[in-house]
């Protein structure tokens, strides 16, 4: 197989702010905690980064500013990777020759809208700014790029948690998936939230708290919901040659695909309940040699339990259908278990990070600076995954 662009660009450094619900942090402090952190684990300096991209509620020029970042290439939001696109484009700018060292971040803040980020201006090479698969515009409401959710607010469907649970629903009639086994998924990511010091959810979580919590949006209640929090992940991508050089062993991207121009947005597909993952998976799938059953573990997006059962049937490590049975019980996604699911706690448990803390948690388990809640066996491959919908972007790492 030709080498990808993805195959000239390695993850070299992570950083993460403090997480935590209502904090009252400002956004900026929170980034600055996390970029530095990141930047400092590549073993790089200010002056080496060359490249910043993000999604997030703070903006670009500030935290360049900030940090003292003089970038050639700076990057804003793209199509394909959703909420992964400053990291897809990151590594396209890497592989171009546009940038050596790129910073990606994403801050989310709990009381804040989801904002699109300004842009750098002023000295830099190439300004980035693609069309979307999805628009967020400046007063935090969702655009046209959005699909059919017009339609759906006219039947008083007002969010996610009434959009997918419509899929959850026909999943449930299709193939008797239970609100039990979507419970399980939950417990697991308790379970493993307890391991983790930054995540807001430590408690533990019985099937009969899980049952009994407050209903959302049908089948969905509040604990089939990701955790709003005030935090900041940040990641160093470089290029492939200064890997050997890196000061932490540096992580590969086998593969990374997104869904561009899914058919059907939220709920006109001909296959539905299936989502853009399903497209995101195929694309993945054909642009790397490996397969379901290399994966050794994976960190699937949790914006409702529904969305990991999603992906875990898109990606192929279970049959279409099946995810409710192979999360049952939630000792196959053990941490011990042959497929450890969501290690960190997920955006369940461990907060609602727009799939960078799945990212995140994947390079550390890769790393093996996983700590407690570090899988036993030896890791070469894992999976992340972002989106719901009409948005999905998946990404294949390795050791």
């Amino acid at each position: 197989m030709a080498q990808l662009n993805e195959h000239k660009a390695v993850f070299t450094g992570t950083g993460i702010s403090r997480v935590g619900r209502k904090t009252g942090i400002p956004g900026i402090e929170l980034t600055l905690e996390a970029t530095r952190a990141a930047i400092a684990d590549a073993g790089l300096t200010i002056e080496d980064i060359d490249g910043i991209a993000s999604l997030g509620e703070t903006p670009i020029r500030q935290v360049a500013s900030e940090l003292g970042l003089n970038p050639k290439w700076a990057h804003g939001a793209g199509a394909e990777g959703g909420l992964y696109s400053p990291v897809f484009s990151a590594v396209n700018a890497i592989a171009e020759g546009k940038a050596r060292h790129v910073l990606v971040y994403r801050t989310v803040m709990m009381m804040g809208g989801a904002t699109m980020p300004d842009q750098l201006g002023g000295e830099v090479e190439e300004e980035v700014v693609e069309e979307g698969a999805f628009e967020i515009l400046e007063d935090g409401t969702m655009g046209e790029g959005m699909g059919d959710v017009s339609q759906m607010l006219a039947y008083h469907a007002y969010g996610a948690p009434h959009w997918l649970g419509m899929h959850a629903r026909r999943h449930m009639h299709l193939y008797g998936t239970t609100k039990e086994q979507l419970g399980w998924l939950a417990i697991n990511c308790r379970r493993n939230a307890a391991l983790n010091p930054n995540a807001p959810m430590q408690d533990p979580l019985t099937m009969e708290d899980y049952l009994s919590a407050r209903q959302v949006a049908e089948p969905f209640n509040l604990l089939d919901c990701d955790i709003p929090v005030d935090g900041c992940v940040a990641l160093v991508l470089s290029a492939e040659e200064y890997g050997k050089d890196a000061p932490k062993h540096p992580i590969r991207i086998n593969a990374m695909a997104g869904s561009p121009g899914a058919p059907g947005a939220w709920w006109y597909r001909e296959d539905y309940p299936r989502q853009a993952s399903w497209d995101a998976a195929q694309n993945l799938w054909a642009k790397t040699d490996l397969k379901p059953s290399d994966l050794d573990f994976g960190n699937l997006y949790s914006g409702f339990t529904f969305l990991t059962f999603a992906w875990l049937e898109a990606l192929g490590i279970c049959e279409e259908g099946g995810a409710g049975p192979f999360v049952e019980g939630a000792t196959r996604i053990a941490l011990e278990g042959s497929f450890p699911l969501n290690t960190w706690g997920a955006q369940l448990s461990g907060g609602r990070l727009h799939g960078y803390g799945d990212l995140l948690e994947t390079i550390t388990q890769l790393r093996g600076e996983a700590g407690e809640r570090q899988v036993t066996k030896d890791l070469e491959v894992g999976v992340s995954a972002n989106g719901g919908g009409p948005i999905g972007a998946a990404m294949i790492l390795t050791r």
